[in-house]
């Protein structure tokens, strides 16, 4: 795929390609699983042909095809395949080995974050993910359910009623899913009798029986303390939600207060106070949290956007000396978005690769804030990448017939270059190639690019290659991108960059106004 060719030619391989996964030598299907792999991002449409036989290959008998598969798969989603998609790889999901669960299960909920037709289908397929995947479902996607849960008003009494019913079987090899079982059934649990709300089905249940559960989810020694601690939390807001319950939750909670868990012991203890000194007040505590803004993580792409065009770079400019020691501290990040003498606004789309980040920082929306931006610094850059789920078999990409490539970023050895490409089916989105060498006389570490865009632009980030670019030009990094343009509005865009180079620390910032019009008209 470094070479450049007509698109034809990478056609006719393509279709080569296909043929072989008809092959009964499971080494030559394997080899054209990988290939097809790395041709994806040259030429996605003429993948996307071969889609059926791809499919198939998920139930082959050898683990390494399946793996291939499984990741070409993923690769090739779509908003107009989401559905069928997902079907054939929740149908993979549940009969799945169990190094496949994690890994598939977490971009399934990437996909439907993307793609999702509806919130109702975005939530009832999660939840089938849950139930399929059970205790190999990572923390990330209970706690992006739970947000995308919370800020789906109109579903609360759908959602809950829904989780109630998958309340079956041994829940100790499914505590993800009883984890967003309780975070639910502890702010909406009065709803599950309830005949209002859209596409209510009331499950029933009495206020004993909601109560019996949790208590036997805390007292199974196979449960994990996680989930033990969200069990409490929701017994503990059953509290106002029945409020016939308080005086058997506080009963329940008081025997917590010797448990040889310090935390759980801690917890049932504030529980308590909260009954014996501070009862006037625990309907005000416990009532129900508003929505939940959403997040911008790796796995959940944040959609750009949601900002409006006249707040562009409307935060104070910090100190350039701020910038190296937020590099290394996430909590005192600094906005992307400032400074700027243009009035449109952006909205920050976090890529996230492998890269060493320190992992207790604040609300990902506050990654990008307030960094102040070199005003000589001024270079092209359009982010666009076909499939945010593709992991690190990115290819080189061709640029787009009559549109050549750029040098977005230049500077202390780094240098970034994009090509473009424009699928023919879709004239609304651009495809980018970011190409990062470093002539440099050492090599650079940890890198991580990030980017932003104005609101009329959708905007996704495959994580790079590599996180190290090596000297003296004898490597590069490739990192994939996605721009979807409906309106064929002028592009523009913030970046930041940042490495370490020789033991230093660098953070760069950069505004991008000089985008050729051929990759957005």
């Amino acid at each position: 795929m470094d070479i450049k060719s007509e698109s034809g030619l990478r056609v006719l391989g393509v279709n080569i390609l296909g043929r072989f996964l008809l092959n009964t030598d499971k080494n030559i299907r394997y080899v054209a699983l990988n290939t097809l792999l790395c041709t994806v991002q040259a030429d996605y449409n003429a993948v996307q042909r071969h889609r059926s036989t791809i499919v198939e290959c998920l139930k082959d008998p050898d683990v390494s095809i399946r793996k291939r598969a499984m990741e070409l798969c993923f690769a090739l989603v779509n908003s107009n395949n989401i559905r069928s998609m997902t079907k054939e790889l929740l149908m993979f999901l549940e009969k799945a080995d169990p190094e496949f669960k994690s890994q598939c299960s977490s971009n399934l909920f990437i996909s439907a974050e993307m793609y999702a037709p509806s919130k109702r289908w975005h939530i009832d397929t999660m939840i089938k993910v849950l139930t399929l995947a059970g205790n190999y479902v990572i923390d990330d996607v209970v706690g992006n359910l739970i947000q995308l849960i919370s800020e789906s008003c109109t579903l609360h009494t759908y959602t809950v009623q829904q989780l109630w019913k998958q309340l079956t079987g041994d829940l100790a090899t499914k505590q993800p899913l009883v984890q967003v079982v309780s975070w639910c059934i502890g702010e909406f649990g009065d709803l599950l009798n309830s005949v209002e709300g859209q596409d209510a089905s009331p499950v029933n249940v009495t206020p004993d029986d909601i109560i019996d559960l949790f208590e036997k989810v805390t007292m199974n020694i196979h449960m994990t303390l996680t989930t033990k601690e969200y069990s409490t939390t929701a017994l503990m807001k059953l509290s106002v939600r029945f409020p016939d319950t308080a005086p058997r939750v506080k009963h329940f909670l008081d025997i917590f207060g010797t448990n040889v868990n310090v935390e759980l012991q801690q917890r049932a203890i504030e529980f308590s106070s909260l009954f014996r000194k501070y009862n006037h007040l625990r309907p005000s505590l416990l009532e129900r949290m508003p929505a939940m803004e959403s997040k911008s993580s790796n796995n959940a792409a944040v959609q750009n956007g949601d900002i409006g065009d006249e707040e562009l770079f409307s935060n104070a400019v910090k100190e350039n000396k701020e910038n190296q020691k937020n590099v290394e501290d996430s909590s005192v990040l600094l906005d992307l978005l400032s400074d700027s003498t243009n009035n449109t606004t952006f909205e920050p789309e976090i890529s996230a690769p492998e890269v060493k980040l320190p992992s207790d920082g604040p609300d990902l929306l506050d990654l990008l804030g307030g960094l102040e931006l070199e005003p000589q610094i001024q270079s092209s850059y359009t982010p666009s990448a076909p499939n945010i789920l593709l992991d690190r078999y990115v290819g080189s990409q061709q640029s787009a017939k009559g549109i050549p490539p750029i040098t977005a970023f230049e500077k202390n050895g780094l240098k970034i270059i994009f090509e473009f490409d424009k699928p023919p089916d879709n004239p609304q989105m651009i495809i980018i190639n970011l190409i990062a060498t470093n002539y440099s006389l050492v090599p650079i570490h940890d890198f991580l690019f990030q980017a932003a865009v104005p609101k009329v632009f959708q905007l996704q980030l495959l994580p790079p290659s590599n996180n190290v670019i090596p000297a003296n030009n004898m490597g590069h990094i490739q990192q994939t991108l996605k721009i979807l343009n409906p309106s064929k509005s002028q592009l523009r865009m913030k970046l930041r960059i940042s490495y370490v180079s020789n033991g230093n620390a660098v953070l760069e910032q950069v505004e991008v106004n000089n985008i050729p019009q051929a990759v957005y008209l």
